[in-house]
């Protein structure tokens, strides 16, 4: 079975069903009106609804190949950096600080598109603008290393 359809949407029949099921876990009322239940209930509700639709749908109709959305060649490899510097992301910045972490997985993307001292200095100035904006503006907290940034 190489249709793609088929497991997106046994994948997000899943998701429905845990979402369905933890809603009642909550209350559907509370004494003011609607409750924290009411509306994971409904979505995971309409999510099961909706793959089980589609579930049908890809098995009578439409037959998506995995060989025909997996790209190939350049974008292939960008796909893999892309998830990779994600990952490298999650596990440097804890010890490296936002603005570490975020410069090296910045620099690690832009350097495909960029030159060396482009790729060097976007990634710096991004992530030093999204640090103020998150840590100064906002006021909301960022992981930063023992220096403090």
């Amino acid at each position: 079975m190489k249709n793609l359809g088929i497991y997106l949407s046994l994948f997000f029949l899943l998701l429905g069903v845990i979402v369905f099921s933890q809603s009642f876990t909550m209350g559907y009322y509370s004494e003011y009106g609607p409750g924290p239940g009411l509306l994971p209930l409904w979505t995971g509700g309409l999510i099961i609804l909706l793959s089980l639709f589609y579930l049908w749908f890809s098995i009578k109709k439409e037959i998506i190949l995995f060989a025909k959305v997996m790209p190939k060649g350049e974008g292939f490899i960008n796909v893999l950096t892309c998830m990779g510097s994600l990952i490298l992301f999650m596990i440097i910045v804890p010890f490296t600080g936002f603005l570490i972490g975020s410069s090296i997985t910045l620099l690690l993307l832009f350097k495909r598109g960029y030159k060396w001292p482009w790729a060097i200095g976007l990634s710096v100035t991004v992530s030093f603008v999204v640090f103020g904006l998150f840590d100064v503006l906002l006021q909301v907290p960022l992981p930063v290393n023992e220096f403090g940034w």
